[in-house]
This record gives structure tokens, C-alpha cells and sequence, in this order.
């Protein structure tokens, strides 16, 4: 369809903001610039969030589609970290039950494996005591149960597999919902493909950014009181690019994660379940609603971070330890109905470089007065991640913090999901361009709309209505 990159609206909504200054403006549209803004909209703090591309369209777009505690930092004794993560994932699952889903993930434990029987089961003790018992299920399938249960996995020296509870979740609506329920109170706005750049002070003490368009190239100044980096993997360079009088170093070691999407109906898998190849790593092998993902992978990443894609490489990994694991699968790249990367953004620790042990905290910077930048963190843990920002901007207002206001269930819904895919028709065409932000036919088809009927709806849509 050569009209997808085609503008729906050909005004642009940088030019149609109704002032020039703000309390707060957040750079960055993933996952936790958007809970930074839901948390300043519910506190009443005027603010506005900035992304270069689409929202959601990198790293919050390209995760596991998980809400977990973590289980494989319990080897690190990230004990802090998992306990939060998992209070999160247990929180998200009772506010967006729509999109978030408890699952029992299967993790096989062979006699040759890296990780005995005996220290599985006290890890799924350990992880279901720091969730405070509030995780669905553990348990112990022996190894009958377990060929029973999990379809094609290798039966030699299998000694059976560990039985814990994760969430898997719409990560890219999710991040869209949470953007959609901020910009529904009237003191906050959202703009996708609107880029930052030279920023400094103006003679108020105020920062002053020029605001782009990407897709029509208006530009336009704006001030605010607090600026918020929250630009995840883009951070190091964002910085140094705009920022250059804060003479920034680096605080992040990229990490490449890459995923393949295959045919259920090719690996009829009931249940997720955890590979862990003699490397060391982790694969997760989750069932969707008609497809299986599989990743994720551990690359370095010096090249361009927008828009990445797997490697061969990566792919080969992750077939070779899927069929490793799976001998009965026999899944090829021929089962493959879709790839995607993202790049991680871990913090650097004390010059570490090996990525799968580095930790998922984060850290909150303040190079300059009332200048905040996030970086690091796990996508399950955007909300109290967003809290150490908010406060400190929130109490500056003179006004009082309540960190239970975000624990409030989300004002509105994406139309489609993965777990909710209604038929594809020209009035739920209308609501999503009207509600979910989408600026191009692309955003629609690619991040908005999951539906086999795309092409022939879209078309007849766009044949009968000029925007």
C-alpha cells in the first residue's frame, strides 16, 4: 500500500499547541516518559512529552511482552529489584486485566543443566516469598508431567522443571494506554515524531527547546520550568548531541535483544517456557493467542539505535537453541512470521561489560538545576521508576505527593490487543485515529491495528475520506 507513510492529519499538532511554556516537559515516549507524565497529569502538574518517532516504537515496543519479576537476578541477589518488580507486575495485573495476563511459566531442568533441580526449586521458593505469596501458582512438574505438558521438549536426561507465575503483556499498547490516560486531564499534552534540540536557559532561568515536526518540519520554541530525559538507550548520545554544556559521559552499556515471532499452528505450545542454553543465557518461549515469540538475545550495538533489526546471526541462536531444546519442532526460518529488535538500556557498572549480568536498576541524574535524567530500569518497574522524578517535581509546586495516585486503573483502552482482536471495521478505524495518536497509515497498520483484514478496510477507508 504505497499511501502508508501518507499523513492522516495534514496539520501539524506541534503548531496547534495552545501555549509556549510549561511546568514540565519529558523527552521521550517510551514506556517511562509516559509514566512520568501520567504521574505529573494526575498531580495536576502542566507538562508535555516530546518523541522523535512514534510512541512506543523502539525499546517499549520491543520487549519480551513480559511483566516479571526477573527470576534469573536472583543469581545476581537483586533481591531489592525483583521484590519491586514483582509488587509492580501483581499491581499492573489487577489495574489492566485487558492487557496484562498471569501465566505459568515452565522452566525444564535436565541433569547436565547449569542450574540443579534442588536450587530451581529454591529459586521459585524465593521468588514466590518476594512477591509476598501474592504470585498465582509454584510447583513441581516431574519429568512425566512435563512431556505431558510441554509439547516437542527433549526427553533425554530431563529430570522434570520448576513451575513459577509472569505476566505477559501488550508492551506497546500498554505504553500507549498509560499516554492516552495522562493527556485525558486537561493539564497535559503528548506529541509523537516531535524531536528536541538546542536547549539551553533562557533569561527567565528557564530551559527553551526548539520543537520539529519530523513529518512536516515546522519547528517551534517552547520553555519550561523541568526538563525530563527519559529517552532510555538514546540517552548517552541525546546528551552529549543537545545537551553538550552538561559534558556528559556515558552511563549505559547497549544491549541489542532480539525476537522471532513463529506460527502456532507450526509449534502448538501450551504453556511459556524458560530455555537456558549452556551459555548461561536465558530464552523465553511464550504462546500468544496464534503465535509463539521467542527471544531474546544479548548483542553489543554501536550503529544507529532507531529501528534496529535481528541479525543473522541472532535468528540462527535463537532456531539453533529452540530446536536444541524442541528436537520434535524442527521450526525453521521458513516458520518465521516476524522479527523485531530493541535496544536495552542497562547502566553501566563499575566498567562491566558482560550485559546478561548487568544489573536493571536505574538512576536518576541532575546534571543541571531541575534537569532529570533516567536511565536503566526494567519496563515492569516504569511506575515507581517514574515516582523518583515526579516527587521531587510534584513537592516543588508546593504540592502535596501521593504515590497511590497512580495506582488507579488506566481511563482508556487501545481497541486492539493481543488478547482482544475485534473485527476490523471503519468505526473502530475512526475511534483509534481519534484516541490512540496515530499520525501516519503506518502507525496504524504497525503499532495500532492487528487484523488480517488491514489492507482491504484501510484502503477502502482511505478511498472514502481525505483528513
Amino acid at each position: 500500500m504505497g499511501h502508508r507513510q501518507q499523513l492522516i492529519h495534514s496539520t501539524s499538532p506541534l503548531l496547534e499547541l495552545e501555549k509556549s511554556h510549561f511546568n514540565t516537559i519529558v523527552i521521550g515516549g517510551g514506556i517511562v516518559g509516559a509514566g512520568i507524565l501520567r504521574d505529573l497529569a494526575l498531580h495536576g502538574v502542566d507538562s508535555l512529552l516530546v518523541e522523535k518517532k512514534d510512541f512506543a516504537s523502539q525499546t517499549s515496543n520491543s520487549s519480551s511482552k513480559m511483566l516479571h519479576g526477573g527470576i534469573r537476578y536472583l543469581e545476581n541477589f537483586d533481591f531489592a529489584l525483583v521484590h519491586e518488580a514483582l509488587s509492580e507486575k501483581n499491581l499492573w495485573l489487577k489495574l489492566a486485566p485487558h492487557i496484562c495476563k498471569e501465566k505459568h511459566f515452565y522452566l525444564p531442568v535436565y541433569k547436565d543443566s547449569l542450574r540443579p533441580l534442588w536450587m530451581v526449586r529454591l529459586g521459585i521458593y524465593l521468588y514466590d516469598f518476594l512477591s509476598n505469596f501474592q504470585n498465582a501458582t509454584r510447583g513441581f512438574a516431574d519429568k512425566e508431567k512435563t512431556l505431558k505438558e510441554i509439547i516437542h521438549i527433549k526427553e533425554h536426561n530431563l529430570s522434570g522443571s520448576g513451575i513459577y507465575s509472569d505476566a505477559i503483556v501488550d508492551d506497546g499498547k500498554l505504553t500507549l494506554e498509560v499516554i492516552m490516560d495522562a493527556i485525558n486531564k486537561e493539564n497535559a499534552c503528548a506529541l509523537n515524531y516531535t524531536s528536541a534540540s538546542d536547549i539551553s536557559k533562557d533569561n527567565n532561568g528557564h530551559y527553551k527547546l526548539t520543537l520539529r515536526d519530523e513529518l512536516t518540519d515546522q519547528e517551534r520554541t517552547v520553555t519550561c520550568e523541568n526538563l525530563v530525559i527519559a529517552t532510555g538507550p538514546f540517552t548517552d548520545r541525546f546528551m552529549k548531541e543537545n545537551l553538550p554544556q552538561v559534558q556528559w559521559s556515558d552511563k549505559l552499556l547497549p544491549s541489542k535483544g532480539s525476537h522471532i515471532w513463529v506460527r502456532r499452528t507450526d509449534f502448538p505450545l501450551e504453556h511459556p517456557v524458560v530455555l537456558t542454553p549452556s551459555d548461561g543465557r536465558v530464552i523465553f518461549v511464550i504462546p500468544h493467542h496464534d503465535r509463539v515469540l521467542i527471544g531474546t538475545t544479548e548483542e553489543e550495538v554501536k550503529d544507529d539505535f532507531f529501528d534496529v533489526t535481528p541479525s543473522e546471526n541472532e535468528i540462527d541462536y535463537l532456531l539453533t537453541n529452540l530446536n536444541e531444546f524442541f528436537p520434535g519442532a524442527k521450526i525453521g526460518r521458513d516458520n518465521i512470521t516476524e522479527s523485531f529488535a530493541g535496544i536495552r538500556p542497562l547502566v553501566m557498572e563499575d566498567d562491566a561489560q558482560n550485559r546478561g549480568k548487568t544489573a536493571r536498576e536505574h538512576k536518576v541524574f541532575t546534571p543541571l538545576s531541575k534537569l532529570y535524567v533516567i536511565v536503566g530500569g526494567k519496563y515492569t518497574t516504569f511506575r515507581t521508576m517514574a515516582q523518583d522524578i515526579t516527587r521531587e517535581i510534584i513537592k516543588a509546586q508546593n504540592i502535596s505527593y501521593n504515590p497511590d495516585k497512580t495506582k488507579v486503573p488506566l481511563s482508556k483502552k487501545c481497541q486492539y490487543n493481543f488478547f482482544h482482536k475485534p473485527e476490523l471495521t471503519r468505526e473502530i478505524i475512526e475511534k483509534i485515529i481519534k484516541d490512540e495518536l496515530p499520525r501516519t497509515y503506518d502507525d496504524l497498520e504497525k503499532r495500532r491495528i492487528h487484523s488480517e483484514d488491514f489492507d482491504k478496510v484501510l484502503t477502502e477507508y482511505f478511498t472514502k475520506h481525505t483528513l
